[in-house]
Parts: C-alpha cells; structure tokens; sequence
C-alpha cells in the first residue's frame, strides 16, 4: 500500500488507541471530571480503608481460614470487590485503616501492595509516604524539606512505589500526606507544634517563607513522582478542611498538583462553600477525599450516617470543580474506629448500606444524566 498522509495519520491513531489509557481531568456539562481511560467521564465515589486484620480476632471465629483459606487474594476477589460494587462504589481511594489510636501512638495498616491492587481489579489512589506530618502522627520528627536528605528519600520513595505502579491503567492518581500540619497540631502532636508558625503569617516575610518551604516541598515530590512515572494524576495532600488551610500553601502547589484533595467531617453545608472556595484559589478541581457522617449507636458502635452521606453527595453535585468523594469507610469495624459497614464477623450493617448503596445508585443516574 502506498505510504500516504492519511495513511500515516490512521496508523498513528490506531497505535495510540493500543496503548494502554490514563485518568485525566476533562471538562464537560459546564463542571470538571476525572476522564477514565476509555475517554468517559468519571466521577470517583470511593471507598477508604479496607484492611481484613479484624477477621483475625479471636471473636471473630475462623472466618479468615476457613472462609478465605488464609488468601488475601481470595477475600478482595471473593468478599471486597463483590461488596464495593453491590454498594455502588466505583473506585478505592486510601485503602490504609486506623489500627492504633493512643496519646502516644497512631498508627494505620499498611498501604495496599500492586498485587492486592490487582486482585481487587478497581480504579485506586495510591498514597506516598514522602513525609509524615500527618495531624495524627504522634512520633515523628519533621524532616527538612530543604535538605538533600529529603530529596533521596522521595527519590527512593518514588522508585519503590511509582517504579512498579507506573502503567496500571486502573490507578486513578497519588496522594502524598493524610492532613499535613502546615499550620495546625493536634495535640498528641503538640511537642513538635506545626511545620510552620502561623504566627509568622502576619508579616509579608513570614509569608514568603511559607511559600518558599512549600514550594520547595511539592517541586521535589512532584519531580520525584515524574521520573518515574510521568501519566498518572497526582493529588497531593489530603488537606485537613476543618483546620486551618494556608493560601500559601495551596497556591504553591498550584504547578504540582492536578487535583486538590480535602478531608472534611463538617455540616454539609461548611463543606459546600469551604469546597468552591478551595476551587476558587487552586484553580483546579478538587476531591472529597474523606468524609463521612456518624452515628452512635446504644450497644456503642458508630455507623456511617446514610443520610449525611446523601446530603453531602447532594451537595458535591453544586460544585462545579468536584470530581470525587471517597467516604470514610471502613470496610470492616475494628476497634480502633470503631466504624465499618461490616461488623469484624462480617456482619453487615444493613442500614448504612441500604442507605449508602440508594445514595450511590442515584449519584450514578445523574452522572448519566448531565454526560449525556
């Protein structure tokens, strides 16, 4: 066959359609999507912290053995997977649960590996630990951003998880820290104080510095990111919405960051304005990526309030930059949260699921409905 203009533009097209897509942010319907690999518009209803420890209590029976034969491979193929979708969930954002809570130590399990990834077969987030100034975080110093010593350990980090995660069509994007403390602590934290003084805000210098420290922390993460894997979204931290958010902060990681995430516990309607303000200064599309409602019930669990999660959905349909909600699971109650949508025994709590599953179910209607 002749070699032609046309020809060369079709045999083009036809290789970029072979390689394998990635999550993007796109515009559509006059408010912002993630875009799946196929090119469809994705709105994220994800589910955060999935850990199968609690099968593992003495109370809980045989249930991991007997049941799962000690596989984890089988229980996210058998159990998760199944569960996630029969509920309306379409993606899973931070898979690591809160195993630890005490004045002196906070601890959560660990990060999903790439095979759990897979056998759980649905869009993720994915979570780098390049520096932990977490608000809980109860034992850590702060490292210097400023210090070759930093810019290794992003470099290893992003080796270690990037290196293997890069060309995962199903990874969504990474996130870096659960709710940094730019300019906040909390009190198991409260030796260490924050990152920065808020104090020093009040001055044009102190302002500068702020920006300067944070600038230099998202340029050697995000390059860290970038060399090796170069297509997946990156999220950034996971912003603590309900503490102070320096605008020095967000605007310098404008360059770095795709999609600006926020936990957020308030009244739904604090995380309706605080969300289009946070639009507002990045610029750029924003995700709900923690959030949930509880409720305490009198044998002293907590269960996901299924109208609060209906209500925020609602509201996130407002907001023209949202592309995402993951809600605060977990998957599994343990004692430390004390919060799941299935008892340690797997015993489901069938309100928040019935609740959640007819909230998710009418979100899905309309994000067909508005793509149309």
């Amino acid at each position: 066959m002749p070699f032609t203009r046309r020809s060369f533009l079709g045999a083009a097209s036809a290789a970029v359609a072979a390689e394998p897509g990635y999550y993007r942010v796109m515009q559509r319907a006059g408010r912002s999507w993630l875009r799946d690999p196929q090119g469809r518009p994705f709105f994220s209803l994800g589910f955060n912290h999935i850990d199968s420890a609690p099968l593992r209590y003495l109370e809980s029976g045989d249930v991991w053995n007997r049941k799962y034969r000690n596989s984890a491979e089988r229980w996210l193929k058998e159990a998760v997977r199944p569960d996630l979708l029969a509920w309306g969930f379409n993606s899973v954002g931070w898979t690591q649960e809160v195993v630890v809570i005490h004045e002196k130590i906070h601890r959560h399990s660990p990060a999903f590996t790439l095979e759990e990834y897979r056998w759980l077969g649905l869009p993720y987030c994915h979570l780098l630990p390049f520096a932990e100034i977490h608000q809980w975080d109860a034992e850590t110093k702060y490292l210097d951003f400023f210090s070759s010593g930093f810019e290794d350990w992003c470099d290893y980090t992003a080796r270690a998880h990037c290196g293997r995660f890069a060309g995962d069509p199903l990874l969504i994007g990474y996130f870096y820290t659960d709710c940094p403390t730019w300019i906040h602590t909390r009190p198991w934290g409260a030796w260490k104080g924050p990152l920065f003084d808020p104090e020093k805000l009040k001055s044009e210098a102190g302002r500068r510095d702020l920006t300067a420290m944070a600038a230099r922390y998202y340029k050697v993460t995000h390059d860290a990111v970038r060399r090796y894997d170069r297509d997946h979204l990156i999220f950034g931290d996971r912003y603590e919405a309900m503490a102070p958010v320096a605008d020095e902060v967000l605007r310098a990681a404008i360059p770095f960051v795709d999609v600006f995430s926020f936990q957020h516990f308030g009244p739904t309607a604090r995380i309706e304005d605080d969300l289009k303000r946070f639009a507002a200064i990045a610029g750029k599309p924003v995700l709900l990526a923690d959030s949930a409602g509880r409720a305490d019930l009198p044998d002293g669990v907590r269960r996901n309030d299924p109208v609060k999660y209906a209500a925020v959905l609602d509201a996130l349909r407002r907001i023209p930059g949202c592309v995402g909600f993951h809600l605060c699971g977990a998957y599994l109650r343990n004692r430390a949260r004390n919060r799941g949508l299935r008892g340690p025994d797997e015993t489901p709590d069938q309100v928040a699921i019935d609740g959640i599953a007819q909230a998710n179910r009418a979100h899905a209607a309309w994000v067909l409905r508005a793509t149309a």
